[in-house]
């Protein structure tokens, strides 16, 4: 009944949310989907907003921070961020609900304790006013989120590696980037370092950085137009193998769906 549990409601640039916790209790990661959907999503588990003792923003981009406001004015849920990211999201026009008492300021580095979840947020370079990733411990096994971020620093990779389950982000595949219907400065925006990782980012980290800790990794925020599942999945698998990592019998590779919920992983 207690087992740590994984669901993703959504994960591209239409919107971003992902559920870890229990059978009767947990956290949001974002809330960048609609609170109509994201209440569907919960009642497919059997919980409802009040079941949710926080929410964990990574950033303030609209695709992640969507229902935020309904959810903590409303509902009452706690929203935790950096103060930066607490700005930026009553600052948006997206937000029409503004934070007030729902809002929880959070440090870099700094542990938070939600029910028998410790969660730290960590600092990645985004083009946003604030951004951070997360890693959720519980009983003894961490649960990593590094999303919307140029490049892998050694301290994204510091998390990632002491983590049994990772939702890393594989965004673009470059040659559909390049050749696909985006304007120039808007791929050079997406491939700086401020950006995103593109799928041989993605696949060179986890081939360089390999652990057999790793039981699950989760591919999130694929793009619509510069990006497929199968190509990041397939991208990441032949680099494993090309350096001789027999990773089929360790661990599973899974790109998350853009628009829709994933299934529901209940972890031992």
């Amino acid at each position: 009944m207690d087992r740590l549990r994984f669901r993703s409601l959504a994960s591209g640039s239409s919107g971003n949310c992902y559920f870890i916790g229990t059978a009767s209790y947990g956290i949001l990661i974002d809330a960048g989907v609609g609170v109509r959907a994201t209440r569907k999503f919960l009642k497919g588990m059997g919980l409802d907003f009040h079941h949710i003792q926080g929410v964990f923003i990574t950033h303030d981009h609209i695709d992640h921070i969507k229902a935020v406001g309904t959810i903590g004015e409303k509902h009452h849920v706690p929203i935790y961020a950096t103060k930066a990211v607490h700005e930026g999201i009553n600052k948006s026009y997206c937000v029409t609900q503004k934070l007030s008492s729902s809002q929880r300021f959070i440090d870099i580095n700094q542990k938070i304790k939600v029910g028998e979840f410790v969660i730290q947020a960590f600092p990645v370079l985004h083009d946003a006013s604030d951004s951070v990733g997360y890693s959720v411990e519980y009983r003894g096994k961490t649960f990593t989120f590094a999303t919307d971020l140029g490049y892998i620093s050694d301290v994204v990779a510091e998390h990632l590696v002491k983590s049994d389950y990772l939702v890393l982000e594989a965004n673009y595949d470059e040659d559909m980037l390049a050749n696909g219907p985006y304007p120039s400065h808007l791929q050079q925006r997406i491939k700086s370092r401020t950006g995103h990782l593109c799928n041989v980012q993605t696949a060179e980290f986890l081939a360089n950085y390999y652990t057999d800790r790793w039981k699950y990794v989760f591919l999130c925020h694929l793009s619509k137009a510069n990006n497929l599942p199968e190509l990041a999945y397939t991208t990441i698998a032949e680099q494993l193998k090309s350096q001789m990592i027999d990773f089929e019998n360790t661990m599973e590779i899974i790109p998350l769906e853009r628009m829709s919920p994933s299934a529901l992983y209940i972890f031992d």
